[in-house]
């Protein structure tokens, strides 16, 4: 299963300013992360404090994660990242080798 780091940034103009509306949109969006967690594609999640956009880290096919990145349209965008591994990497490294 290829592991994916995800950027995630909140549309600016898509912010309330209320911060009541704010909160109840935070909530709705949290709601949705844990939902990714739960459901096992979603391996790490972070946030940087007062920046609106973080990182996760995801295990899953790339339709899955366009279905789930989908979701969050137009509130979120997204910058998704393939992850090599170790092994990975060995093995690109052998055959460069010739080995």
């Amino acid at each position: 299963m290829p592991k994916l780091h995800v950027e995630w940034r909140l549309s600016e103009g898509k912010v309330p300013t209320d911060s009541k509306e704010r909160g109840a949109g935070w909530g709705l969006l949290m709601a949705m992360v844990k939902q990714n967690i739960e459901s096992g594609i979603v391996k790490d999640w972070g946030a940087f404090p007062s920046e609106g956009r973080g990182y996760f880290i995801a295990e899953a096919t790339i339709v899955e994660i366009m279905k789930m990145t989908a979701m969050y349209n137009p509130y979120v965008t997204f910058q998704v990242k393939l992850v090599a591994s170790v092994e990975e990497l060995d093995e690109m490294t052998k055959h460069l080798s010739g080995e």
